[in-house]
């Protein structure tokens, strides 16, 4: 609750520009098909642990450190030789690519996750790791290394090594041809964001002449290239995905996502909040309206432990705005207080 009141003002502030009835752009709500994220994952093994990794006893283990020293020209007669190393612990490396494809020297953040009986890997070194395809005899595009970070100190046998992961051959990506598909976010998926995405984009990238893009179903929307436009399609693409989208027209689902690790809160500026009263602990908020005159006697003295949150939009914004500082809307949604869709994360 202490991180939520400290940072809650600051992610408001943050959000403001979202929650505003300003443009968006159709990138901004979609993606073309075939340019989802990758994953890809590899075994690895993180040493430099003081004596809180796997026992060397354990196959799982001793097989791949083995080989290890086998590669740097110090290998083993036989795997008991391992029995009494604890210095050492085989994880899970896992690697998200963006939408976009990776290429060749790209680098990204691994997470890696214990799958032994290790306690902890907090020190470690995660060894040099190839990261495969997520698919059996799935080619190797990827290699892991560097020193891991405890994202979450009350868990130590999962960690994240930042840009620990080099593109050593280039993840493929769809051709484009003569078409291609628009994929909707998922929160603003519909058959009217789709036809009016359609729309937009047949008014900014062919004002004259036949429509060409067109809506297939609730998230998809079909763009044809005209003839004349597919010498030069980096440009027609450029147009297309930077057509303005008035946001006011899409009638977006009110949003507040809270994510309970990160004490992160996001909301959309349509959020309602009906009157109540919030206590915690020591926490007090008081208002008086209207504001008292400040005198040299009576100064007006303000306590706040939280940043003025002002969108300078339509006085109806400002409001729904300024009910949502110090408010945890967790305890709202449950008193049926607050108007909007609660995510949990």
């Amino acid at each position: 609750m202490r991180i939520l009141c400290r940072i809650l003002p600051a992610i408001l502030a943050a959000c403001c520009t979202f929650g505003a009835a300003a443009d968006t752009t159709v990138k901004e709500l979609t993606r073309m098909k075939g340019q989802g994220e990758s994953i890809l994952q590899g075994l690895g093994i993180v040493i430099g642990l003081s004596g809180t990794g796997d026992s060397g006893k354990d196959a799982p283990l001793a097989r791949p450190l083995a080989k290890i020293l086998e590669n740097n020209f110090n290998p083993t007669g036989d795997l008991k030789e391992l029995s009494s190393f604890k210095s050492a612990a085989l994880v899970m490396v896992m690697c998200t690519t963006p939408g976009v494809a990776a290429r060749a020297d790209d680098k990204f953040d691994v997470t890696v996750s214990v799958i032994g009986g290790a306690s902890s890997i907090k020190g470690g070194v995660l060894y040099l790791t190839p990261l495969t395809e997520s698919r059996p005899g799935g080619q190797t595009y990827a290699v892991a290394a560097g020193k891991i970070e405890l994202e979450d100190p009350t868990n130590t046998t999962s960690g994240k090594v930042r840009d620990g992961a080099r593109i050593i051959r280039d993840l493929p990506s769809m051709p484009i041809e003569s078409t291609f598909d628009l994929i909707i976010d998922p929160q603003v998926a519909g058959w009217s964001a789709c036809k009016i995405l359609a729309s937009v984009i047949n008014e900014n990238a062919q004002p004259q002449g036949p429509a060409i893009a067109f809506a297939i179903d609730e998230r998809t929307v079909r763009v044809t290239i005209p003839e004349h436009e597919r010498s030069s399609k980096a440009k027609f693409i450029d147009t297309v995905m930077s057509a303005p989208v008035p946001t006011s027209l899409l009638e977006l689902v009110a949003i507040v996502i809270c994510n309970q690790r990160s004490g992160v809160i996001v909301v959309t500026g349509d959020v309602e909040i009906s009157p109540g009263i919030i206590s915690h602990k020591d926490l007090v908020i008081t208002t008086t309206i209207p504001t008292p005159k400040p005198t040299a006697l009576d100064p007006l003295v303000e306590r706040s432990r939280y940043v003025k949150v002002d969108t300078h939009n339509r006085p109806k914004e400002q409001a729904r705005l300024a009910d949502l500082m110090g408010a945890f809307k967790q305890l709202l949604h449950k008193t049926g207080r607050l108007h909007a869709k609660l995510i949990m994360e």
